[in-house]
């Protein structure tokens, strides 16, 4: 689901660490969601007690920080007269610092005036420090998973660069995920330094397997957009720093590729880009200079929207009443459904403000260019994690999910859906959960986002034509399709908002018992899922799949 977080930052302080990790991880959510302190009343918690209460003794303890954060506190003052967080305001001040640093990269730095080496070590610099600032010494994890990645970088041979980069990243990866949930409790007392991380394991396995499609495999063997991407020099220290480092990306992404980033560095990224496009029929003699301006000017607009939405919509209807004992027990099915749906739509305004504004960052600085349109218009959507209109559209499972974190989506299509010899789906799925992290909820979500998957592609395959054959049902089946989608959507990601395994067995079993459990559907036996598990089943000869509504429970067979 989400591509580099920012850490949600106690308020609570050493007292929150009486209280039992479900409890403590709840009081995570409520404070996260903006009703602590201060909160008349807060639901029940599943395991007994009032835990909005219990956060609110604990945050009264006089010992107590206000807010604890590793990284730097010059910024206190604010976060105490917002009442946000200390962490996330480091990460929003460095975003806007980034922001106005990128103008002043691309006006003062560019590259007629500054040589790629400057502009590499000054990018470099830039993002030490905004890393530091954000998470003070934690940030050491960061630099030592680079200098590793660089070592294995330049000992590795082409044949096995991609594989030991991979595991050494992601093995490092899981480790600092482990530490942080398990030994500092369920990690509400300490910033989440993971976001960092998780953008530079994508970054250093995507170059290790272009590295390797370049200097590793026959230029036949590789697809188009493999041939396109191919590194055949192995980066220089300098330039593996900038990529992976960089003022821009370095606190909340996205990913992107090698060449394109030593492209924009070198200022050949632009015109690249340009040449791919017969200006002539268009009216130009000459290359236009395509300004990235208008591009920022409503990237911010809707970032601004999305943080006002944020500050109103999240923290109105906060994700712990999902788990609410009225909610759970009295709630009749409609109410609960819809009351799921308005959660999760809730939930993603901090995706659209911190991504969007991300990519606003990396367009400031003139880098994103994609081209243009159909109508003649620049394009700087290179590097967009999302597009929103198409997200709250879609109307199948696949085009949310082409359209929402674009770019890990990209990743993980590059280094394990193009890559592996069977069970793509499924082992597409498996990695992403294992880079998100080691909170059960992200299974959950990611395991059960396997089945409704190929349920989408059966009901697609075998309803779809049956509703083209006029404009009037073909409207009927696009807002059928819609609103499933956005509900399955809705039930898939709420682990994902939960984390724990006590809340989201208590949403399964309040959802469950509102329907029938078992949906039938008929699916094409080329499938990787049918595949495996036609070995499970041998004996069966019927091509379905059975999904249960609830806690990923199916059974597949071919």
């Amino acid at each position: 689901m989400g591509g580099g977080r920012s850490g949600a930052g106690s308020r609570a302080g050493p007292a929150l660490r009486r209280l039992p990790g479900p409890q403590r991880l709840l009081c995570a959510l409520e404070s996260a969601a903006g009703r602590l302190p201060g909160s008349r009343a807060g639901p029940a918690s599943p395991w007994g007690g009032s835990a909005p209460r219990r956060c609110r003794m604990a945050a009264r303890t006089p010992a107590s920080p206000s807010y604890c954060t590793t990284g730097s506190t010059w910024l206190h003052p604010l976060s105490q007269l917002l009442g946000i967080p200390l962490d996330q305001v480091n990460f929003v001040a460095c975003q806007l610092f980034a922001l106005l640093t990128a103008f002043w990269f691309r006006i003062y730095l560019h590259p007629g005036k500054a040589s790629p080496v400057v502009r590499h070590a000054m990018a470099t610099i830039l993002g030490i420090y905004f890393a530091v600032f954000c998470f003070g010494w934690y940030s050491i994890h960061l630099f030592v998973l680079v200098l590793m990645s660089y070592g294995v970088m330049v000992t590795a041979s082409a044949s096995n660069i991609h594989r030991y980069s991979f595991f050494v990243s992601m093995g490092y990866l899981t480790i600092c995920h482990i530490s942080r949930v398990y030994i500092f409790h369920y990690g509400v007392l300490s910033t989440d330094f993971s976001g960092p991380l998780m953008i530079a394991t994508q970054k250093i396995t995507t170059l290790a397997f272009q590295v390797h499609d370049g200097l590793g495999r026959r230029a036949e063997d590789l697809s188009p957009e493999q041939h396109r991407l191919a590194v055949k020099v192995k980066p220089s220290f300098l330039e593996y720093l900038s990529y992976l480092l960089n003022f821009m990306s370095i606190i909340a992404g996205p990913g992107n590729n090698f060449k394109d980033y030593v492209a924009f560095i070198e200022g050949r990224h632009i015109h690249m880009k340009l040449l791919e496009v017969n200006w002539k029929q268009l009216g130009f003699h000459n290359f236009p200079e395509p300004s990235p301006t208008r591009a920022v000017i409503q990237k911010l607009c809707l970032t601004l929207m999305s943080l006002l939405l944020f500050l109103t919509l999240t923290k109105s209807f906060p994700v712990t009443f999902l788990v609410d004992d009225w909610f759970v027990h009295k709630a009749n099915f409609l109410t609960r459904l819809s009351y799921l749906y308005i959660v999760m739509q809730a939930a993603k305004p901090k995706y659209y403000f911190a991504w969007t504004l991300a990519d606003a960052v990396h367009n400031a600085a003139g880098f994103g260019f994609s081209g243009i349109d159909e109508d003649g218009n620049f394009c700087w959507d290179l590097l967009s994690n999302l597009n929103i209109w198409k997200i709250e559209t879609a109307t199948s499972f696949k085009m949310y999910l082409e359209n929402w974190n674009i770019q890990t989506s990209t990743w993980l299509k590059c280094v394990c859906y193009e890559r592996v010899p069977q069970y793509p789906t499924v082992l597409t799925f498996v990695l992403s959960a294992l880079w998100h992290g080691v909170y059960p909820g992200y299974y959950f979500t990611f395991l059960t986002g396997v089945p409704v998957t190929l349920a989408a592609r059966a009901v697609r395959s075998n309803f779809r034509h049956r509703f083209l054959s006029s404009k009037a049902l073909k409207c009927v089946y696009d807002v059928v399709t819609w609103a499933a989608t956005q509900l399955a959507v809705s039930y898939i990601a709420a682990p994902f908002v939960l984390l724990a395994v006590e809340p989201t067995i208590s949403l399964y079993k309040f959802m469950v018992s509102s329907v029938p459990g078992l949906l039938t559907f008929p699916c094409p036996p080329e499938d990787d899922v049918a595949m495996y598990f036609s070995r499970l089943y041998p004996s069966s000869k019927d091509n379905r799949v059975f999904l249960f509504l609830g806690p990923c429970t199916f059974l597949y067979t071919s």
